[in-house]
């Protein structure tokens, strides 16, 4: 396949490079497995959805209401898809500016998963707006103005997705065998790094700020004026679990594309991984305690809403710390993925408790989500899967690069 990408790419026939894209666009291996037949019905469904949403309107699918703009797409598909796409700024600084190269590994495909997150939940955003052509709002500061943290976050967002694909680009420009793309390509990957860096942490607390302004709105244990610090140290924990979670799928499902040295590596990158998601979640408990006492928010707890808030902060903060910090001791591999597992689902949790479940509790009409809402959210998560699938089986994500980038180095 790399051969035949180098002798496209060096052919001035363009027809030829329509030919291998083509070619390449074919399905590959079985089709009739568990995954694609209850995918494809889902994102059909979904397809189908989102026409009739465009043609008449956001109301006819979703139980969205002036009063509860923002429901599923935005907490789920945008702010906590967001956070679990947080592993690739995290990654990226600690091989690059650190130089952990013992991570070096999982730095293409955890940028892979976070631009196509980026990609995807920005299409989701698209879904909800009730009018999608205002989009172009917020980024040119129109209505809102440039001091609106809504502007800010529509630019991180753009910038950020420029900055991973251009992270991304030396594997598709192997892909294609363009060996002077590929070498250009590569020179500007420290200055994305160092850029994306920058955008992913000013966004990923810019999204806990677009709530600073709904304080009567938020149940009290969940806002704060601390509400960004948070985002963005809980998006640390909260990537590098979605980084243990989906290398631990990725090594069973493209086992044969993983290197028998990288194999081995494995365990060691997991174990090191939980060591950091641990501190990072020692860290945030810390803050959620300081700012609870801080808040004098005693009052709140022997009720439904602090019941379901020590729910979040012991089993799916404070356990999981435990597990992560056991495991790393014990080096047990199967602890820290049912630690991740177990974040991930307190990740979920905090960022659907923020937007959704503690948004309006106390309104005498709650929002839930229709069928239709949760089933075009399965849609485009599906959809983002098998993409990631697509690029995963045909460039040099796990698997090694080409001969000829060795030479040339």
């Amino acid at each position: 396949m790399n051969n035949q990408a180098v002798t496209i790419a060096k052919d001035n026939d363009g027809n030829s490079i329509w030919q291998f894209l083509l070619h390449e666009l074919k399905p590959r291996g079985k089709w009739l497995t568990p995954f694609n037949i209850i995918s494809i019905p889902i994102m059909l469904l979904g397809l189908g959805l989102i026409f009739y949403r465009f043609i008449y309107g956001i109301g006819s699918i979703t139980n969205l209401s002036q009063e509860i703009p923002w429901g599923l797409w935005i907490g789920f598909d945008v702010v906590t898809g967001v956070a679990f796409a947080g592993g690739a700024y995290v990654l990226t600084f600690m091989v690059y500016i650190l130089k952990m190269d013992k991570y070096h590994s999982l730095v293409r495909v955890t940028v892979l998963n976070g631009f196509l997150a980026y990609v995807f939940y920005a299409g989701a955003l698209l879904l909800d707006l009730g009018r999608p052509w205002n989009v172009i709002n917020p980024i040119i500061g129109n209505s809102f103005g440039t001091s609106s943290v809504l502007f800010l976050v529509a630019w991180h967002f753009m910038l950020y997705m420029l900055a991973e694909l251009i992270e991304f680009s030396p594997a598709i420009a192997e892909w294609l065998g363009a060996r002077r793309a590929r070498k250009i390509l590569s020179g500007m990957t420290i200055g994305a790094v160092i850029f994306g860096i920058t955008l992913s942490t000013l966004h990923q607390s810019g999204l806990g700020a677009l709530f600073l302004m709904a304080k009567d709105k938020i149940h009290p244990l969940w806002y704060s004026e601390f509400i960004p610090i948070l985002f963005l140290v809980s998006s640390i924990f909260a990537g590098l679990s979605m980084v243990i979670f989906e290398g631990s799928i990725s090594s069973k499902v493209f086992s044969d594309q993983i290197s028998e040295k990288h194999h081995k590596a494995e365990r060691g990158i997991i174990q090191g991984l939980s060591m950091i998601c641990a501190v990072a979640m020692f860290a945030y408990l810390f803050m959620q305690l300081l700012v609870f006492i801080h808040d004098k928010n005693w009052a709140y707890i022997n009720t439904p809403m602090g019941y379901w808030f020590l729910l979040e902060m012991i089993g799916f903060v404070l356990i999981p710390m435990i597990l992560f910090f056991y495991s790393y001791r014990n080096n047990n591999t199967l602890m820290i993925r049912i630690a991740a597992i177990l974040t991930m689902l307190g990740i979920i949790l905090n960022r659907l408790n923020v937007t959704v479940i503690g948004f309006r509790w106390d309104a005498p009409v709650h929002y839930v989500p229709s069928w239709m809402e949760i089933t075009v959210t399965l849609a485009v998560i599906f959809t983002e899967i098998w993409i990631f699938r697509w690029v995963i089986n045909r460039m040099p994500v796990l698997r090694e690069s080409p001969a000829w980038v060795k030479e040339e180095k």
